[in-house]
């Protein structure tokens, strides 16, 4: 009974059947403990420098555009021009 709570055991936890002196078992436990640790990390890392681009993308200003600032200083200028206009025809 006592081997076959062990090969339980050992199903349970993704390892091969201990050797007779238990020490295949225990560096195989450690492997797959290592393998499954560094996979977390690096889905961690994966999510983190996605994330990163992501939010560098959203923040980045479209360069200024010299063409489009004259445009507005024209708008503008035209909007306190007919601005005028009306205060001076109601006046």
């Amino acid at each position: 009974m006592s081997d076959e709570s062990e090969r339980v055991t050992n199903i349970e936890m993704n390892v091969p059947p201990s050797s007779e002196n238990g020490a295949l078992a225990s560096a195989a436990g450690k492997n797959v403990v290592l393998q499954r640790s560094l996979i977390g990390v690096a889905i961690a890392v994966v999510s983190a420098a996605v994330t990163f681009f992501a939010v560098r993308g959203a923040m980045r200003r479209a360069p200024v555009d010299e063409t489009s600032e004259r445009i507005q200083s024209l708008i503008d200028e035209a909007n306190r021009l007919l601005r005028t206009l009306d205060e001076k025809k109601h006046a």
